[in-house]
Order: structure tokens, then C-alpha cells, then sequence
């Protein structure tokens, strides 16, 4: 029963609910989490990212990708486009299944909680100072550092020496929290555009009380950004044979 398409749409639906769901816990009103802040973010964010790669794994994709733009930079790197738009499709549905188990587990919290923004806040991101240009470089840099990175982490010069077998997760989701901490300060770290696409559609189709617009007029700098991140680390992969 399991397949790589399967495993993709079920490993990125985990990635958000988990993901997605530590937003909400920190920023949706009478949350116990309530205003524990960005560290609690990006941790849940890369436990998010570990258990959604083993999800992956287990249940049919090796590649257990959860992202397009690392499915894109991978196949720069390899020369090789055939899975991504079967790949693409299953991560931005699995993304929407997730961001609406998110939406479905805080049911009571949305009411309760007066700002949309925060609410929006939980499904996709926003720049913290608004400026195109740089927010489109910002995901450009934190994609290329999670695309060159996990193919540094699983080259051939690392594995020679070997990680053990199945601490790949944990060393990407690691990885993942590295750029939380440094570069996730000013757009909110997208790096995936089905992290960021799919949520949004689900923000804008759902019966959430009381939210706003799904800010669409953002929305492209979240999904070009990382797109473009990755293929340039997969074409200095390619480069450097790594």
C-alpha cells in the first residue's frame, strides 16, 4: 500500500501539523502555550520536520522530500525532473490536509482569539518589515542553505564516513532549526513552498471564525523564494560533484 507519492502527501501533512500546530499553540488565545515565544517555534519546527521525514520514509518515499524546492534543487543536482510535479502535488495536498488538522484540533482557540493576523499567522508566513526585494532574498538564502546543506549531509564524502542509519531525520531537522534561529527572523523561514502555499489555501477555503484576507498579494514571495534557493544550491551541487 505504501508508495512515494504516499508517502510525500503524508510525511508533509505531519510537517504541518506539527509544524503549524506549535504556531497555534503559542500565538491562538488560551493556549497554555501562549506567548512562549520563537524558540518554542523553531523547535517545533524541527521536531515537525523529523517526524514528518521518518513519516515519509516509512510509508513509501526514500527521498521523503516534503518540499519543492528541495525536490527541485535534488533534481538540478541529478539532472532528473521526472518526480517533481507528482512530488509537488502530494506536498502542497498534504500541506492543506495538514494546516486543516491544525485548524480542526484548536477549533475553540480561533473564536477566542480576536487578531487575524495571528490567526493567518498560524497556516502561512509574513515579513517582518515588508520590503519584496528583501524578503525574496531572504527565502532565496534560507532555501539554498537547507537545499546545499542536506545534500552536503548526505554526500557522498559524509556518508563514506557514514552517519548512522536513521539519523538523517535528525540531522535535517537540526538543520531546520539552525535556520529558524539565524535567518528565520525576517519573512518567518518558508523554505518550502508547499509549507506556505497549501496552508494558505486552506486559511482561505475554511470556516475559521472570525479571520481576514489570506494575504495573497504575499503569497508569491514564499513560493518563487524557495524555488529559486533550491535550484541554485542543486546547480552548486551539481557543480562540485558533491
Amino acid at each position: 500500500m505504501t508508495s512515494p507519492w504516499l508517502g510525500e502527501f503524508l510525511g508533509t501533512m505531519i510537517l504541518i501539523l506539527l509544524g503549524d500546530g506549535v504556531v497555534a499553540a503559542v500565538l491562538l488565545k488560551r493556549s497554555k502555550a501562549e506567548g512562549s515565544g520563537w524558540m518554542v517555534i523553531s523547535t517545533g519546527w524541527a521536531v515537525a520536520v523529523m517526524a514528518g521525514v521518518f513519516t515519509a520514509i516509512a510509508c513509501g518515499s526514500s527521498d521523503a522530500h516534503l518540499n519543492p524546492a528541495v525536490t527541485l534543487g535534488f533534481a538540478m543536482r541529478d539532472g532528473h525532473f521526472a518526480k517533481f510535479l507528482p512530488y509537488l502535488a502530494a506536498q502542497v495536498l498534504g500541506a492543506m490536509a495538514g494546516a486543516a488538522l491544525v485548524w480542526l484540533h484548536y477549533h475553540p482557540h480561533w473564536k477566542e482569539t480576536a487578531d487575524a493576523g495571528a490567526k493567518l499567522g498560524c497556516f502561512c508566513t509574513a515579513p517582518a518589515i515588508r520590503k519584496t526585494f528583501a524578503n525574496f532574498l531572504s527565502e532565496v538564502i534560507g532555501t539554498f542553505v537547507l537545499v546545499f546543506v542536506a545534500g552536503a549531509i548526505f554526500s557522498k564524502s559524509v556518508a563514506a564516513g557514514g552517519p548512522a542509519a536513521g539519523l538523517g531525520p535528525y540531522l535535517v531537522g537540526s538543520l531546520v532549526w539552525g535556520i529558524g534561529l539565524s535567518l528565520g527572523g525576517t519573512t518567518g523561514y518558508a523554505i518550502n513552498p508547499a509549507r506556505d502555499f497549501g496552508p494558505r489555501v486552506a486559511h482561505a477555503i475554511l470556516p475559521i471564525a472570525g479571520k481576514g484576507g489570506s494575504d495573497w498579494g504575499y503569497a508569491p514571495i514564499p513560493v518563487l523564494g524557495p524555488l529559486t534557493g533550491g535550484l541554485l544550491a542543486g546547480a552548486l551541487l551539481r557543480v562540485l560533484g558533491v
